[in-house]
């Protein structure tokens, strides 16, 4: 900010690190914003021996680190055209004409370098009651950019302490129906935050009779499945957003590919639905720990806790019973399988399909034996086999 702040600019704090520092809540991203023109925020890092990143020039934001932290500097703007996607921005200096174009009001406080606010649209009002409210008409705010619509509805999961704003809410069903607009990133990404929320079964609930969850979760929705597993999640101190968001679609086996790629899910994301929709119906807390053995080296650690969840929500009852089979779980330590497709070889078998065929079968037959062969029994296993 001291960078920022010469040749007679001032610039200000915004958005979500002044709204959770006044909350007392964890500060993650930083947002400033400045009167200076994108290339005079450029000039001002540069003379201060800050490295800094184009990030948006087009849209007035340059990313500054210092101390290896990014702070992401944008210029005040006022939209000239909007599509509901995309802005067309000119830039201003103009603190009020910033305000007005971003979304929710108390995202809309500015705090000077010595912590005086500036709240033009009574931010501040609406944060210390939890009412969440777009800025102006919020039929408005959501035709410059849809995924208002979405952030509505977040940040109600997580700053709400009261009804939803009804204007906000026709707004948001009104124009539901352009969400499948928006690319998957973006809602998976604001889906998975909102469903981070300590309990977001309400506001799903809402997204559901706002007709909003079917326009980006098509087929059913499990909401009461959700609610199961959310008190369940509460409980064990261990929510989970990419568990929720599958147990609210709920996709079977083959569906299960689709229901990843709708969301543009990351590959490791993906592999962990795959998991999830190959269930685990013989996990209980009741499953021997011979079983519980074979059963976490086959299909992995967090699979298992994933499907513990999952059960005990179906089951819906014994919850003792089910937090002694996760700490059962957590308490599981992999053992190393003592053999290489390298001493099939040294056998003197030749290098093809029927080494990887033998390396299979002699850890069937090492997992039968409930992982106690060592590798000198492996080894006669192995010559018996061949």
């Amino acid at each position: 900010m001291v960078a920022l702040s010469t040749r007679g600019t001032t610039p200000r704090f915004v958005g979500g690190c002044v709204r959770d520092a006044l909350l007392d809540r964890p500060v993650k991203d930083i947002d400033i914003a400045t009167s200076d023109a994108p290339e005079i925020v450029l000039e001002k890092l540069a003379a201060a021996g800050l490295k800094s990143v184009p990030t948006g020039l087009k849209h007035g934001t340059v990313t500054a680190i210092a101390n290896g932290q990014p702070f992401e500097v944008t210029t005040l703007r006022r939209d000239v055209e909007t599509d509901g996607r995309h802005a067309e921005v000119a830039f201003t200096d103009d603190w009020l004409e910033d305000a007005g174009r971003r979304d929710l009001t108390f995202n809309a406080i500015y705090c000077d370098l010595d912590g005086t606010l500036y709240d033009p649209v009574d931010g501040l009002a609406d944060l210390r009651a939890g009412a969440v409210r777009f800025v102006g008409d919020a039929d408005d705010r959501i035709q410059e950019d849809v995924l208002r619509i979405l952030r509505f509805f977040r940040f109600f999961a997580h700053y709400s302490s009261g009804d939803i704003d009804a204007a906000g809410l026709k707004a948001c069903k009104d124009h539901a129906h352009q969400l499948p607009r928006l690319s998957a990133e973006r809602i998976s990404a604001e889906m998975l935050r909102l469903l981070s929320a300590l309990d977001p079964v309400p506001t799903v609930q809402l997204m559901a009779e706002a007709s909003v969850l079917s326009q980006i979760l098509p087929g059913d929705q499990h909401i009461n499945n959700l609610r199961q597993l959310v008190k369940i999640e509460v409980d064990a101190g261990s929510p989970d957003p990419l568990r929720r968001l599958f147990v609210l679609g709920q996709p079977d086996k083959p569906d299960a590919k689709t229901f990843a790629a709708s969301f543009r899910l990351s590959n490791v994301q993906k592999i962990r639905v795959l998991a999830l929709a190959d269930r685990m119906d013989n996990l209980s807390p009741d499953l021997p720990d011979r079983d519980l053995r074979k059963l976490l080296y086959i299909r992995g650690v967090e699979a298992a806790l994933d499907a513990s969840y999952l059960n005990q929500a179906k089951a819906a009852k014994d919850r003792a019973g089910w937090t002694g089979l996760r700490q059962r779980i957590d308490r599981w330590r992999r053992p190393q399988f003592p053999l290489k497709g390298q001493d099939v070889l040294d056998l003197g078998l030749p290098a093809g399909p029927q080494v990887g065929e033998l390396v299979k079968a002699m850890q069937a037959w090492w997992i039968a034996g409930e992982f106690n062969a060592d590798r000198d029994a492996c080894i006669a296993e192995l010559k018996r086999l061949i």
